[in-house]
């Protein structure tokens, strides 16, 4: 068999087409291979973040509207479509994804919409065919991850994917798993009526937040759902209504659902593709990087979730302008030192950098402040009547060390601080900046004017965790 040669062969069609589109702009002429067995876009296109929010939105305005009596206005919600709702993610997104397609097919680069797999170091089969590449970027994304439960398989459940498949609101909704997909589709069927029941086994929702936020939203949540915390899921029937059995401390609680929902983290997909076959070593199925994310194999490189790192699309984005860089000689370090993330719940969160412990274990407590701020305390959160806060994690010589948000618009808030950790712009350097009164991102600036110790911190946060 004929084996096709390619100066740059891309796995993947999310943020390896950014590696793709800049390769060619330095080499025009060069000959790329860009191979994806599914639609192209990559997962936060087809499957993940863009049709997630598309379809999340509508359950936040929802939530604003039902608060309108408080501002003095009357509103009758006459129903909600969720069909409708449903049908306006898909027509975006195939959009999208036919303009891609198009885009590549009419592109200089060979288009394989088939499974890549390795069979030697440089060397793929993809389909029928034998191809060979000079550099390799692997962008393979990665899958949800479903846990061994008995009874799972057999009952039969939804993932992240399937969710997006729906055409009705289930009557009733078991979620195993509290982290931000569990939580942000939990939130989604909640206030679309749908009876939702979130099974976590840490003793808290979003247990990789502060606890102070995943109190926060924990309260709101339990107002529209039913939560079951620190229980694990041992057991599930088949049936109608299905039974899922999560214990706790011994004792054993049947929690019935007509839908079951896996959201307990992502899988690689290593077993597929079968790096290793290509000399590519891998770690649990993620591939291993080095900190110029080249792989095991000198000129592979690997981005985005497929090596398990921070499995965020504004991460992978980040990380296809270093693999570009490095392609092209220049040596460039990737540098995680501010990677912000978001969960799209009501109420919002975001955060970036160090937590509170993490601040206290690294430089000590007495090297560590901490900056807090309501959204309440702003005018502009006032008239909105906005609930939530800002806790600014500070080093004691100015050094903004992690910042966690709760709260109306908490992921366009949170930017600012990246900002200015991003570029070692101390915390001084927001107290110096004005602030537009009264807007909410006041708030920012009354947190970083609010510093105080952490034992004076835990005194004060004892009144909302």
């Amino acid at each position: 068999m004929e084996i096709k040669k390619y100066d740059l062969v891309a796995i993947g069609t999310g943020s390896a087409m950014l590696v793709v589109d800049g390769f060619l702009r330095f080499k025009p002429d060069a000959k790329i291979a860009v191979i994806d067995k599914d639609e192209p876009g990559g997962i936060c296109l087809t499957r993940g973040c863009i049709p997630s929010k598309l379809i999340i939105y509508p359950a936040e305005l929802l939530a604003e509207i039902k608060k309108a009596d408080e501002f003095g206005i009357d509103v009758d919600i006459k129903g909600i479509n969720f069909k409708r709702i449903m049908e306006r993610m898909r027509k975006i997104i195939e959009e999208d994804i036919k303009m891609i397609e198009e885009g590549l097919k009419a592109s200089k680069v060979d288009y394989y919409r088939d499974v890549a797999t390795f069979i030697e170091p440089y060397t793929l089969k993809v389909g029928n065919n034998i191809i060979k590449g000079e550099t390799i970027v692997i962008g393979s994304g990665s899958k949800p991850l479903i846990p061994n439960i008995p009874g799972l398989k057999e009952a039969g459940y939804l993932t992240s994917d399937d969710v997006l498949k729906l055409d009705e609101i289930p009557e009733s909704l078991a979620i195993i798993g509290g982290g931000y997909i569990a939580m942000e589709y939990g939130n989604l069927f909640a206030r679309l009526g749908c009876d939702v029941k979130i099974i976590e086994m840490a003793d808290r929702l979003l247990p990789n937040e502060e606890i102070e936020i995943s109190k926060a939203v924990e309260r709101e949540m339990r107002e529209i759902a039913e939560i079951y915390t620190s229980h694990r899921v041992v057991e599930v029937r088949s049936g109608n209504p299905k039974v899922v059995i999560a214990e706790k401390d011994g004792n054993k609680k049947e929690i019935e659902a007509d839908e079951i929902l896996v959201a307990v983290g992502r899988a690689p997909n290593s077993d597929i593709l079968k790096p290793e076959m290509g000399g590519i070593e891998t770690s649990n199925g993620w591939i291993k990087v080095n900190e110029y994310l080249q792989t095991t194999i000198p000129r592979v490189y690997a981005l985005g979730d497929a090596i398990g790192k921070h499995m965020f699309k504004h991460v992978a984005n980040y990380e296809a302008r270093v693999v570009l860089s490095n392609i092209l000689g220049m040596r460039i370090a990737i540098n995680y030192k501010a990677v912000p993330h978001a969960v799209f719940t009501q109420p919002e969160v975001a955060s970036v950098g160090m937590k509170e412990r993490e601040a206290i274990n690294k430089f000590g407590k007495d090297n560590v402040l901490i900056g807090f701020a309501r959204m309440e305390e702003t005018g502009r959160g006032l008239a909105m009547k906005a609930n939530g806060f800002v806790k600014l994690i500070v080093k004691k010589d100015g050094e903004i060390l992690g910042c966690h948000i709760v709260g109306k618009d908490a992921s366009i808030l949170i930017q600012e601080v990246v900002l200015a950790m991003q570029n070692d712009i101390k915390v001084s350097g927001i107290i110096n900046s004005m602030h537009i009164h009264p807007a909410l991102s006041e708030v920012i600036l009354w947190a970083s004017s609010n510093l105080m110790s952490v034992d004076d911190y835990a005194k004060l946060s004892k009144n909302f965790i």
